[in-house]
């Protein structure tokens, strides 16, 4: 059995390195956009608030109502300019254009790195600001000593925040990366991989018998089973991995911690010019 990694743990000693950055920086502010009242939204809201506590970041909430518009949330985005992060919390109301929205956050203010032209900069390696559930994984495989190069990743599901740009940073830190999409044949195609990149939100996707002996899990999916938060990988898997991240508890607090990494790297590289901006 190899190594079911504490994500609390980490995420602290990451904070600590944080923190050792900011600490030299004056004050530091995000705003966060929320158009929903859901309760789980709220939840992660709370903990991003935390986080940011700990760091003596100050946090403002641009709350809209469900019934909002595109361009409300989009002048929300303006007004949030004045800090140093924007996060775009969603879900937002259905309907709206979610691509829209999210590109109207200025790419230098962007800790969540969702607009294109954040994306941009991931297509050509530059890390200045990463996507944190990505990010996050970057951080437990440096921590255990894992080279990625010519590794063989393979990556269920192509989401926004996970399987898309888990795909860009494990190219730039030179993997050889598969994607599967819905329809595709997981097992088949799991079965060699080095490491095994999951965010379907499809409980227990990814058997034992899927797996070959070492290989490493990096599960970001979530999904409630039983009324409990589970992950896209069977807690059986751990026994056959190097490396195992559970959900809960696994990858997640370290993501938070990312997103402030990302506003810290931000205001360091462009706090001073883009103050004549706003």
């Amino acid at each position: 059995m190899g190594i079911t990694i504490d994500g609390k743990a980490l995420a602290e000693k990451r904070r600590l390195e944080v923190w050792a950055e900011r600490k030299n920086l004056a004050d530091l502010s995000l705003g966060v956009i929320i158009a929903t009242t859901d309760k789980v939204t709220s939840s992660y809201v709370g903990i991003k608030k935390k986080a940011a506590a700990s760091l003596d970041i100050s946090v403002t909430e641009y709350r809209l109502p469900e019934t909002c518009t595109e361009d409300e949330i989009i002048a929300a985005v303006h007004k949030a300019r004045i800090h140093n992060g924007i996060i775009l919390q969603l879900p937002i109301p259905k309907g709206l254009d979610v691509e829209r929205v999210k590109n109207a956050i200025p790419h230098m203010l962007d800790v969540d790195v969702m607009s294109d032209a954040s994306f941009a900069e991931l297509k050509r390696c530059d890390f200045l600001a990463t996507p944190p559930v990505p990010a996050a994984m970057r951080y437990v495989l440096k921590e255990y000593n894992v080279d990625l190069k010519g590794k063989y990743v393979v990556i269920v599901g192509k989401g926004r925040l996970v399987g898309k740009p888990a795909e860009v940073m494990f190219q730039c830190l030179g993997a050889k990366t598969k994607v599967l999409q819905k329809g595709d044949d997981v097992g088949a195609n799991t079965k060699d991989a080095d490491i095994i990149v999951l965010g379907t939100g499809v409980s227990h996707l990814i058997k034992p018998d899927m797996i070959k002996e070492g290989a490493i899990i990096m599960d970001a999916g979530a999904s409630e089973l039983g009324g409990k938060l589970v992950g896209d990988a069977d807690p059986a898997c751990a026994e056959k991995c190097s490396i195992f991240t559970s959900v809960p508890g696994g990858l997640g607090p370290i993501v938070v911690v990312e997103i402030f990494a990302n506003l810290v790297a931000l205001a360091r590289q462009y706090e001073p010019s883009y103050a004549s901006e706003v």
